[in-house]
């Protein structure tokens, strides 16, 4: 590692390769990056949403990120629409594709692909997806050089609230840092409270994730932003609710007190009626009137409540998985059902590209510069579902194709039909594999379209090099030879019957018969045969 090439960061500056063999991103209990959050959820009303809002785009998102995490801990629907989302991608086939057919380009390809066998990755990658509600996500890559060699030993997620934009473009993102525990930080901005600063992120140190649900800046992109709101009507809505479910069905409670009673009787006559049940009770005079107006168009069962839920809950189906038939089962049949899955598809497969897109840029291309230095290009990651195939119809174009002329390598077929290629055992021995069936006429099923005399000749050839008794092999056949000659004459003999009226006239017609293809073909057929006999007699010939 001594002699390992100096790298440059995309500013210009060399990488500090202490920095990464170093966790500078932990939580620290005394220190500014504490892992405890507040609860800005509790009590949220629009006025404090909108100052949380207003505090993320002026730079400083620790509240909103604290309110995101809190979404998702209180609202069950929220959660697991996003986890959907995230799980579908997390659990995605991972390929690796060289840069080139060069044995170093496969090298790196191949140092790629073992890594990823890893059992931990999919939680990892799941953590890094968090980019999606949050609009931000960070991932510390942890390096291991304890043999010489730089090797990604774990992805450890880190809060987004120790992570702020830079002001200037609010892209850029910056680390909290504490002026006087957090000695790797060089150039670092003046001290803020309690000596807090921020610092830019070392390179070739973080996985930075930023996965847009809208353009614009990745504090304001995610879906947390509109998972704020519907949340917070939705909490409205859910604690009527439970007020109007907690006094529903139950008697209002009205205690009378004649003119001229002291407040000391009004309190005990109001806790005798309040601690009767629940909260519907009141005191009045008793020449007071209390009247309930009640709404005719209200619906006492509640039904209001559920239908403003239901319906918060469905724009946030939408919101996250782009439809809502595979969360809130309001698909309208069989067909609906499957344009909203090609549509929840189409997300899955953006996330997947934006995935592969980060992992490519902050850890393939950091590592192999690492490991092997600066190359002109870099193995990529590739995350998503095999693209489908018509096995039956690619098999069917195959059959036709290869008589034809068409070249089909064997590997590629395996590599189709998930078949792997045999191998021999340790011992060199082949398995056993599978053969096609015997076939009735096994040149016919060779040759389909050959004539019979070329048949013919390919039995012999069979018979010739044949290992066992030829003349016993040629025996087998001569049915086989014969059969086509023989066919078309007892066919030539059936239509001659079948189209006469009586014996007399079939003794007629078969004398006037003429000898055609059918007896020619015979004949020809009989010839061959006894060119065979005479062949197969002479090898059978001991040489003297």
């Amino acid at each position: 590692m001594a002699d390992a090439p100096i790298l440059y960061g995309p500013d210009g500056q060399p990488i500090r390769r202490e920095v990464l063999t170093a966790e500078i991103a932990g939580p620290t209990i005394t220190g500014v990056r504490s892992p405890f959050s507040d609860y800005p959820a509790d009590g949220l009303n629009p006025r404090r949403l909108a100052s949380i809002l207003r505090e993320a785009d002026a730079g400083d998102p620790v509240r909103y990120f604290e309110l995101c995490e809190q979404i998702e801990e209180r609202d069950a629907h929220y959660l697991g629409v996003l986890g959907t989302r995230k799980r579908s991608v997390a659990q995605l086939d991972i390929t690796v594709e060289a840069a080139s057919d060069t044995p170093e380009a496969k090298a790196h390809a191949d140092m790629i692909e073992s890594w990823l066998g890893r059992d931990e990755l999919q939680g990892e990658l799941f953590d890094i997806l968090d980019a999606i509600g949050k609009g931000w996500s960070f991932t510390e890559i942890i390096w291991d050089t304890s043999e010489g060699q730089w090797m990604p030993t774990r992805l450890e997620r880190r809060d987004q609230r120790w992570f702020k934009p830079d002001i200037r473009d609010g892209v850029t993102p910056l680390l909290r840092v504490d002026a006087n525990q957090d000695t790797f930080a060089q150039g670092l901005p003046p001290p803020g409270p309690n000596g807090a600063g921020y610092t830019p992120l070392p390179t070739f140190k973080f996985i930075t994730a930023a996965i847009r649900a809208k353009s614009g800046l990745p504090v304001r992109s995610g879906l947390g932003r509109v998972a704020s709101w519907h949340w917070m009507f939705k909490a409205f809505t859910q604690r009527d609710w439970a007020i109007f479910a907690q006094v529903y069905g139950q008697p209002m409670r009205v205690g009378k007190y004649p003119a001229g009673s002291s407040e000391k009787d009004k309190d005990t006559l109001f806790r005798a009626v309040a601690n009767i049940a629940g909260d519907c009770a009141a005191i009045i005079p008793e020449s007071m009137l209390i009247e309930f107006v009640r709404n005719e168009g209200f619906n006492a069962t509640g039904d209001l409540y559920v239908k403003r839920v239901d319906w918060l809950d469905q724009q946030m189906s939408k919101a996250v998985l782009g439809q809502t038939a595979t969360t809130d089962a309001i698909a309208g049949g069989h067909a609906v059902g499957q344009e909203h899955r090609s549509v929840q598809e189409d997300i899955e497969r953006a996330d997947a590209k934006a995935l592969s897109s980060i992992l490519n840029r902050d850890l393939v291309q950091t590592w192999v510069q690492l490991e092997h230095g600066p190359q002109k290009a870099y193995p990529r990651l590739r995350i998503g579902r095999p693209e489908s195939k018509n096995v039956t119809q690619i098999l069917d174009g195959i059959s036709r194709g290869v008589p034809m002329g068409m070249q089909v390598e064997r590997s590629w077929m395996n590599d189709l039909l998930g078949v792997p290629v045999p191998s021999p055992s340790k011992d060199g021995r082949m398995p056993e594999l599978l053969t096609a069936p015997a076939t009735a006429s096994p040149f016919g099923s060779m040759f389909p379209s050959a004539s019979p005399q070329q048949r013919a000749l390919a039995a012999a050839e069979m018979a010739l090099h044949d290992v066992r008794d030829p003349i016993a092999t040629l025996s087998d056949q001569a049915a086989k030879l014969c059969a086509p000659g023989s066919d078309a004459l007892v066919d030539e003999v059936r239509a001659v019957i079948e189209s006469s009226t009586s014996l007399q006239q079939v003794q007629d017609k078969l004398r006037a018969l003429k000898p055609g293809a059918a007896e020619a073909q015979m004949a020809g057929l009989m010839r061959m045969a006894r060119v065979i006999a005479n062949l197969t007699g002479r090898a059978s010939i001991p040489d003297a």
